[in-house]
């Protein structure tokens, strides 16, 4: 494994500045593509996008050879979900609508090997096809899964001190479009903010990482005052349209 793929967790887990972006279209060569970029993180979204396991796991692969570190946004919470995003060899999973300690607790259980958690195969992309052997597997993945929690639901919001303080959660990600969402107010209401700001503060109280998706860039010398430092914007639709854009606005 590479030097920017093994050192992703700890960055995380330390506050360091992260930038990423989703990746919404289910090609290796627009992972490969992203892997060639400065970016610190590529999360695969598995959620909203049309990713299939075999794409995923073609996606992660040009990840890795590009040495670029991989978040998969999972459908849901399952094991399988979870369970199969690491084993084709994702840095970690961002896992949507985490609304209790309880819950959070069941996915750092999937996510890390041990007693009636993730399940261990030797024979997948995250175990070398076999090369690696079970104890360097197991300290591999201890020492390098990230487990980052997404807090886009009212019922999450009271709960939040909590799952901050959840063992192996290594960063809560504000899913800001959806909390607007359930609030049935707009992203940049003042009510939302205040939410955002809320979960700022009680994060670096816990001394947990915080990061989230804002549609404004304007807003990052803010959000990194109030103390997140990994943000996932935009995507590679959102590239491709701006670039095609910009090259039409230039003939006008």
């Amino acid at each position: 494994m590479s030097s920017r793929i093994v050192s992703f967790r700890d960055r995380l887990t330390k506050g360091a500045p992260i930038m990423g972006t989703f990746m919404k279209t289910p090609s290796p060569v627009v992972a490969e593509v992203l892997g060639l970029s400065s970016l610190d993180v590529v999360t695969i979204d598995s959620e909203h996008a049309p990713f299939g396991r075999s794409d995923t796991d073609l996606c992660l692969a040009a990840c890795r050879a590009a040495d670029m570190p991989s978040l998969v946004r999972t459908a849901d919470d399952s094991a399988r979900e979870i369970r199969n995003a690491l084993d084709s060899g994702a840095s970690g999973i961002l896992v949507p609508h985490v609304t209790s300690v309880a819950q959070a607790e069941r996915i750092v259980r999937a996510s890390h090997f041990g007693d009636g958690g993730r399940g261990f195969a030797g024979s997948p992309r995250a175990a070398g096809y076999g090369t690696l052997g079970m104890a360097a597997h197991l300290e591999a993945s201890a020492k390098h899964t990230s487990v980052v929690v997404q807090i886009e639901d009212l019922a999450a919001l009271d709960q939040v001190p909590e799952i901050a303080r959840v063992e192996g959660v290594d960063a809560l990600f504000v899913g800001r479009a959806d909390l607007a969402v359930a609030m049935q107010r707009a992203p940049d209401d003042a009510a939302v903010i205040e939410a955002v700001e809320t979960i700022c503060s009680q994060c670096r109280d816990a001394g947990m990482t915080v990061g989230m998706f804002t549609p404004n860039l304007s807003e990052l010398p803010r959000w990194r005052e109030l103390g997140s430092s990994l943000f996932l914007l935009k995507s590679d639709h959102a590239f491709l349209l701006a670039g095609a854009n910009q090259l039409s606005d230039a003939m006008r």
